[in-house]
């Protein structure tokens, strides 16, 4: 063993490597340590434990090393803490001794022995080491003894023996949630540290500075986010009694019930200090009072009450979690109480692939799952949509395992891409469920002619959503909104749909007339919740098909319905102003119908005529929908554009469709159904096909008058 050591500071891991025995070192401390990726290394906080190298990336300070939590425990420290660090050697080992949590005591040895030894190969272990094994159970293994002694690698030879099986077995510890197990939100979670490790970990600090610690942290943002995992995995770290009081389980019909209730678990908390006090849905029990809710009123007075009284060397710390943080009662929201409100919004393409990471840690994964596609394509999905996700993935893999009692084909199952394709189609993003979500599956180059639109599109909504620097530099703020207006069939909506792809963000889209309501308050209602629903999943685009339906010119006559609806557009749009990670853009072919004030600069300035398409445009789109349909030789479709004036790309896209159903049905009628399909690949687009599928589109309306 090299005399070798250096001190570092410990780090989170990597998502991927949660449960996997890895120290990442810088290049230069591995270099100086005379260690190689896959070498083991002695790891001395509090107590020492051992791991195995893997390098570090780039980004990562040159002092610092990354542990999971298995090891930072394994080694008594947390994150923040000194550590030190040398080469150690190790053995291949003859036997290990292991003890499973009890939630395995049940289990077939044969089947646990086998998932150790798969799970642990080559990984250096040592007595009294505690280790997750996630496809087994949630809770801790624990190395009990190793021949030889010391640090020892576990191979295939290994014998390896299962102990207390049915006896007295490990504590369970499955509700252990780390940092590790939060994808995501990296960001939001050192807000959180800040506000509550610190003052249950270093309260001297902030008595040196001579200031009392924070109170009370406020998470908000939309359900599945992760409010409450943050909570857990921050008492957990910092070693704290954590305290879940569910708003609706304290409340009670008799008088002063409630508030005692309340006051119990506060005292319960103080007692086994350092505590954190958590409120899930907070605003069932903390929303604003008035004078026809007596009961509520007490109990927001009374937890104002206790939070002012809390001890203020800050071994207390209460955290609320909410999805409506507009209700809450202002009295809570103030400093002294909840100090701190955190937003915890949906995760961008990034943060679904590290939650993608964590959820499939434990999974068989086939070599054609892409997780980088599967973030790329899972548009406003939140973590708890992409846990169900990857459990309906997983069930779709144990519904094509039919073979009970059959071992090894149990052991070859796998996770495949197309388990995830299944899974796709039942799982919807619970972050933008009540309106049409869209996950943009057309790029411009789907799009034929429209180039200058398209370039408008890029300028005024690509670039400020993947380029803000530019607009930062030069101290220039994007257009708020951009209004598509032309005749029925040019290709508005998928103008829509392509920036958003393009754009890799989120897509809103809503019909106009479906946030029309007759009831009183219930349309500006509907027009301020999908407003709301776009800033929760930023980076978006709010697509508004057919606006003319909602924002229509005000007049005497106009209904006051409308009205309304309009005035809470206008208040709606000036608010965006501030967050330019949302983009609004509609569409209409009545521009002359919109009401002016929507149409000034600051809301829907940059105005894009998406027309008819010209003579190049119609051979583009022509191109576009004919691409890999089997079209006879011989057939011109230049020539045929040329034909087509006053056609819109809707009405090419139907002579397209029309043209390949026309040669189905003749070749059907010809030969019949069974044997037609027998040679499918035998059928062809013919020149009369497409000369019957333009007299078709013509007779049902086809030609297009130009809108100016």
């Amino acid at each position: 063993m090299s005399g070798e050591s250096h001190a570092l500071t410990v780090a989170g891991a990597e998502k991927r490597d949660a449960g996997r025995g890895v120290a990442r070192l810088p290049e230069r401390v591995r270099s100086e340590l005379g260690v190689l990726s896959g070498d083991t290394v002695l790891i001395e906080g509090e107590r020492s434990t051992v791991a195995k190298v893997w390098p570090a990336s780039p980004e990562l300070d040159e002092d610092t090393i990354q542990i999971d939590a298995d090891t930072r425990a394994n080694a008594g420290v947390s994150i923040g803490d000194i550590v030190t660090v040398r080469k150690q050697s190790a053995q291949t080992a003859d036997r290990v001794v292991v003890q499973p949590p009890r939630s395995l005591s049940s289990e077939d040895a044969e089947t646990v022995v086998a998932a150790i030894k798969r799970d642990l190969q080559d990984r250096p272990i040592s007595p009294g080491q505690r280790i997750r094994i996630e496809r087994l159970a949630p809770g801790p293994f624990e190395i009990v003894a190793t021949r030889p002694g010391g640090t020892v690698l576990l191979t295939r030879d290994t014998t390896v023996e299962i102990t207390d099986v049915t006896g007295e077995s490990v504590s369970e510890d499955a509700g252990r949630i780390t940092y590790e197990d939060i994808g995501g939100l990296d960001d939001e979670l050192d807000l959180v540290r800040e506000m509550i490790e610190l003052p249950l970990s270093e309260p001297e600090l902030f008595r040196h500075v001579g200031i009392e610690p924070p109170k009370g942290v406020l998470l908000h943002g939309p359900p599945g986010t992760g409010k409450t995992l943050i909570a857990r995995a921050v008492a957990n770290e910092v070693d704290a009694s954590f305290h879940h009081i569910s708003g609706p389980e304290i409340m009670s019909k008799y008088k002063g019930e409630s508030e005692e209730q309340l006051r119990e678990r506060f005292e319960a908390a103080q007692e086994e200090a350092p505590s954190i006090v958590f409120f899930d849905e907070i605003d069932s029990l903390g929303s604003k009072r008035d004078e026809s809710a007596d009961v509520e009123n007490r109990v927001v007075a009374q937890l104002l009450a206790i939070m002012d009284g809390l001890d203020p060397r800050g071994d207390v710390i209460v955290v609320g979690a909410t999805n409506r943080i507009d209700v809450l009662d202002p009295a809570l929201r103030r400093g002294g109480r909840f100090d701190r409100e955190i937003e915890i919004g949906v995760p961008n393409v990034e943060g679904r692939r590290e939650i993608l990471e964590v959820h499939t840690r434990g999974m068989p994964l086939a070599a054609d799952v892409s997780l980088e596609n599967l973030a790329s394509r899972t548009h406003g999905f939140v973590g708890a949509d992409i846990h169900a996700l990857t459990t309906e993935a997983g069930m779709q893999a144990v519904r094509r395992h039919n073979e009970p009692g059959n071992r090894e084909a149990l052991r070859a199952l796998e996770v495949t891409a197309q388990d995830f394709e299944v899974a796709m189609a039942a799982v919807e993003p619970s972050a933008m469920r009540e309106f049409v979500a869209e996950t943009p599956d057309v790029g411009f180059d789907d799009i034929g002619g429209l180039d200058e639109a398209k370039a408008t599109l890029r300028e005024s909504v690509e670039w400020p959503l993947s380029h803000p620097e530019l607009f930062a530099a030069t101290n220039t703020d994007p257009p708020t909104g951009i209004l598509l207006y032309g005749p029925p069939g040019t290709g508005k909506t998928l103008l829509g749909r392509a920036v958003a792809s393009e754009s890799e963000a989120n897509f809103i889209h809503v019909a106009g007339p479906e946030l029309l309501d007759r009831y009183v308050g219930e349309s500006e209602r509907a027009v301020r919740r999908v407003f709301e629903r776009a800033r929760q999943s930023a980076p978006t685009i709010l697509f508004f098909d057919e606006i003319d339906a909602i924002a229509a010119t005000r007049t005497g006559s106009t209904h006051e319905v409308s009205e309304r609806v309009v005035s809470q557009l206008l208040a709606e749009m000036d608010g965006l102003a501030e967050n330019p990670h949302v983009v609004v853009i509609a569409a209409t072919n009545r521009r002359e119908a919109l009401d002016p004030a929507i149409l000034r600069p600051g809301r829907f300035e940059a105005q894009i005529l998406v027309p008819v398409p010209d003579e190049s445009a119609r051979a583009d789109i022509l191109r576009i929908h004919f691409e890999g349909k089997p079209l006879a030789e011989g057939i011109d479709v230049t020539a045929l554009a040329a034909e087509l004036e006053g056609m819109s790309g809707a009405d090419l896209a139907a002579i397209a469709r029309e043209a390949t159903m026309g040669a189905i049905r003749e070749t059907t009628e010809r030969i019949g159904i069974d044997e037609a399909t027998a040679h499918a690949s035998e059928i062809e687009i013919t020149d009369e096909h497409v000369m019957a599928a333009v007299e078709r589109v013509l007779r049902q309306g086809g030609d297009t008058v130009s809108v100016e």
